[in-house]
């Protein structure tokens, strides 16, 4: 008996210790993609500005523009009032440097973190911990749209899916890191968008993912997702040709060298994919060192100059100044608080250069 009635009372204190326990998250509303989008709206004028933009980016990519892609900026956006200076003399040398490179600015407001860190505008932009991701998210456009104002293209890594409708019509061009390229739901995503994406090869410098991630965004798809209201939709995609290949390096070291490109280039051809591509000078292939970049950059431009057709872009993480600092602290104006960056000397000095020697390309 006593045995019994034990067991019942050991039954009754699992139930209240279930019953005792905290709930493991909780929700705070945040406005739709369409509320954001009335509040903050894209005009008509830039609304057609960014077609054109577009329109650019694909002509480049597909070999019907002799130009450059370059997209280039902060690896994140943290300080209005550095981005819109670094804007505002990108927007300059770009009028210098626009018969030879089309410059697409970084407007990076998610990042991806290996473990835990600061994720980004969007998710925490008093920089503090406090996580007002509804200020985030108009904080982020109300800027993107200051920076399309400068007549900027604008370009993002896309890393949750349901952020992406908030800005999307913003963009000129997007990317896929090499983190998510694996990912059905970004590969079903990148399918219904309507703009260039790029999708990175694998941390470990693999390119299978992203040929794979390149053929099956280019299908119609019908998925799970949301409307604009944020209710759950059945999507129905049409299938994105705009894709094309970011080599970023790898665990073994850089793959942007003449080698590594004829590599690349076979493998897109083999599997029947256009041989569009793009070199990440700052990652792996600069060692993680953003004062390497120029290194990576001169290297490239020697191949295109060499006849090698299918390398049509770069990118650049550039900043303001040098460098890179942590969260904590007075922080210095116009220096990264994620990735590295080259200064702006460095950047404009590279870019010059890059356009004079992109000038005896035939």
């Amino acid at each position: 008996m006593s045995v019994a009635v034990n067991s019942r009372s050991t039954a009754k204190a699992a139930d209240l210790h279930l019953v005792a326990q905290p709930s493991r998250r909780h929700t705070s509303p945040l406005p739709s993609a369409t509320q954001l989008r009335e509040e903050l709206p894209l005009s008509p004028a830039l609304a057609r500005q960014v077609q054109q933009q577009r329109h650019s980016i694909r002509a480049i990519l597909d070999g019907h523009d002799p130009r450059l892609l370059v997209v280039v900026g902060p690896c994140s956006l943290h300080d209005d009032a550095a981005v819109l200076e670094y804007a505002e003399r990108l927007a300059a040398l770009s009028q210098r440097v626009g018969d030879r490179l089309l410059l697409v600015m970084r407007a990076y407001v998610e990042k991806p973190r290996t473990t835990v860190g600061w994720k980004g505008l969007v998710y925490d932009p008093a920089l503090d911990g406090s996580g007002d991701m509804a200020e985030g998210l108009r904080r982020s456009r109300k800027l993107m749209l200051k920076l399309l104002e400068l007549g900027l293209p604008l370009a993002s890594e896309i890393l949750q899916p349901l952020v992406a409708g908030y800005f999307d019509d913003l963009l000129g061009w997007a990317a896929i890191g090499a983190r998510t390229s694996e990912s059905q739901v970004h590969r079903e995503l990148v399918s219904g968008l309507e703009m260039p994406v790029g999708f990175k090869n694998g941390t470990d410098g693999s390119l299978g993912i992203a040929c794979d991630a390149m053929r099956s965004a280019a299908h119609a798809h019908q998925h799970f997702g949301v409307d604009g209201h944020g209710r759950p939709a059945l999507v129905h995609t049409h299938g994105n040709p705009d894709t094309h290949l970011v080599l970023r390096g790898g665990h073994a070291g850089p793959n942007y060298d003449a080698a590594s490109m004829a590599t690349a280039r076979a493998e897109l051809e083999r599997q029947g994919i256009a041989p569009r591509i793009m070199v990440d000078c700052s990652h792996a292939n600069s060692g993680k060192n953003p004062l390497r970049q120029p290194e990576v950059l001169s290297s490239v431009l020697d191949q295109r100059l060499a006849g090698e057709g299918a390398l049509r872009a770069v990118m650049i993480e550039s900043h303001l100044f040098d460098g890179a600092q942590s969260l904590g602290g007075e922080l210095r104006y116009g220096v990264s608080i994620t990735d590295g960056c080259l200064g702006w000397a460095g950047t404009e000095r590279m870019l010059v250069d890059a356009a004079i020697r992109m000038r005896h390309l035939v």
